[in-house]
């Protein structure tokens, strides 16, 4: 496909309908693309030009949008920087934006005038600062978007287990990946809908609704993170509403949507084909659970598409083919712990389900390891980044031999990828390895935690390192012992290990990535550096 000429195709027929905090706005393509090449026409003034590059803060808003294309127009490459994490100080968040673009160099910082008082003056005084609204006009320029194996786009991840790093992705890259996901998702070019609440900022959103929907010419129905966080319920009602086929989205997000949903009516039937799940953990018994939930209005059996994708790949890598059911089966969880891939039947003492994140996608090739092993996840895929941006060492350690080493632990069982954790999930103590995310989903499952709220962290002490379990409490417990205690009792049963304590802690204090994924890192550091405020501390060794 010829990327920019989609982009820009006049016959377009589809239509972005952007939530501008009250209601839907209405913007055929067509219109999205003539105001982008005013705000061209504007950045041109401001030295953007072939070669250069455009920190952006990436949100839902319409002139995001417009001007995501106008800054491509102008002949620029987009740099997507982070937004600001749950539980992210202003401080932090600042020195995190200096860092970026001290190794960016960019021409330009475009961002919401809300966010601008973030901005560091250090920062200010070294790059100009404006305002998405300000690129508004009227003039054109012959528009020289960046070539096929060009630079185009660099995508700083959520920084879930490190600093943000950015991977780079040329315009060739970008095309490749929205044609896979046109098979993932059997898509039909000018026929779909899509319905979106994902912050652009991240891959899933930006390219896997905004930039699919858009190229492909199908309606896009573009929601925001903040009304989905509000109102749960508004992700299956826009579906609803807009008779949407496509979605994407996280296991979480289901279990809120599911919980939201209650006993309330949908506006019409679903005629969803695809809902796209990953960016984290997916959990069989809450795509169970929506799937009953929602079958009364519509929803099949085979809507839920789990998937495995990563920024370095520019997103999608594997995926359940659109037509099948969900698969979920048994393992043995010592054996994975242990290295080995070892299917059990669901009754099983030591049986662990784990749900099926697909096949290869076209083009794409996945390597873990050993048949029946748990190994470290390798993919080599013409949509992957070039590397990491300015960033040699990580490029090196991560890019070797043609495939990328991402960095997550899984297995390929029957032609299928299991992801298991990250090698950072991997916790080791008292000689024993330990899944953090075994226990942390068994915790979700808790009457008084939050749902995806819960993380296990290595504390040391002075009998060596300690399991710690961070968990942010939910309703109004009396007493948290007990609580503590049936948590205890789910990491001996699923790990076999101990926990030496359980702090409890106000919802929001968890740090987060926009897309949801918990910040284990930043958990650590809030811990050593005593800068949590539980509820409630229960010392249980």
């Amino acid at each position: 496909m010829d990327f920019f000429n989609a982009l820009t195709n006049g016959s377009s027929r589809g239509v972005l309908h952007a939530w501008t905090g009250d209601e839907f706005e209405h913007l055929p393509w067509r219109e999205v693309a003539r105001d982008a090449h005013g705000m061209a026409a504007r950045l041109r003034e401001l030295g953007v030009r072939s070669g250069t590059r455009v920190a952006c803060v990436l949100t839902n808003t319409p002139d995001t949008v417009r001007g995501l294309l106008g800054i491509w127009l102008a002949g620029g490459a987009v740099a997507s920087l982070p937004l600001p994490t749950r539980g992210q100080s202003a401080q932090a968040y600042g020195e995190q934006l200096v860092a970026l673009s001290a190794r960016l160099e960019p021409t330009l910082l475009l961002l919401d005038d809300e966010l601008v008082p973030l901005v560091p003056g250090e920062l200010a005084a070294q790059v100009p600062i404006r305002g998405w609204a300000t690129l508004h006009g009227s003039g054109s320029v012959t528009p020289s978007p960046p070539g096929r194996d060009e630079l185009a786009f660099i995508q700083y991840s959520s920084g879930s287990t490190s600093t943000p790093k950015g991977c780079a992705l040329t315009t060739g890259s970008v095309e490749r990946q929205l044609e896979i996901i046109l098979q993932l998702t059997g898509g039909r070019p000018g026929a779909d809908t899509v319905v979106s609440w994902l912050p652009l900022s991240h891959d899933m959103g930006m390219f896997g609704c905004l930039l699919y929907s858009w190229a492909y010419d199908f309606d896009l129905v573009l929601s925001t993170p903040e009304r989905f966080g509000m109102a749960p319920r508004s992700w299956f009602r826009d579906m609803s509403e807009y008779e949407a086929t496509m979605t994407a989205g996280t296991s979480t997000a289901v279990h809120l949507a599911t919980r939201a949903q209650g006993k309330g009516s949908l506006p019409r039937q679903l005629r969803l084909r695809a809902a796209v799940i990953g960016a984290e953990r997916i959990d069989g018994d809450t795509l169970t659970a929506a799937t009953e939930k929602f079958r009364p209005f519509g929803l099949s059996d085979t809507a839920f598409q789990p998937a495995y994708g990563m920024a370095e790949a520019t997103l999608a890598v594997t995926g359940k083919p659109w037509q099948d059911k969900p698969r979920l089966l048994s393992f043995d969880r010592l054996a994975l712990v242990d290295g080995s891939a070892v299917e059990v039947e669901p009754e099983h003492p030591r049986a662990s389900r784990l749900v099926s994140n697909g096949v290869a996608l076209p083009g794409v090739s996945v390597h873990a390891g050993e048949a029946g092993q748990v190994a470290e996840i390798e993919v080599s895929s013409p949509s992957l980044a070039s590397g990491y941006h300015r960033d040699p060492e990580r490029t090196a350690e991560r890019f070797r031999d043609g495939r990328l080493h991402t960095g997550d632990l899984g297995f390929l069982h029957e032609g299928e990828l299991y992801v298991t954790g990250r090698l950072d999930d991997m916790l080791s103590v008292g000689g024993r390895k330990v899944y953090a995310s075994e226990i942390e989903s068994a915790v979700d499952s808790l009457t008084h935690i939050r749902k995806g709220c819960a993380a296990v962290v290595e504390a040391g002490g002075s009998g060596g390192a300690q399991l710690v379990l961070l968990a942010e409490a939910m309703g109004k417990p009396r007493d948290f012992r007990p609580l503590a205690e049936e948590a205890a009792s789910l990491a001996m049963d699923r790990a076999g290990v101990a926990l030496a304590e359980c702090l409890f802690l106000p919802r929001g204090t968890l740090p987060k990535t926009p897309s949801g994924k918990i910040q284990r890192f930043r958990c650590r550091s809030l811990l050593q550096d005593e800068l949590l405020e539980p509820v409630a501390r229960v010392a249980l060794a």
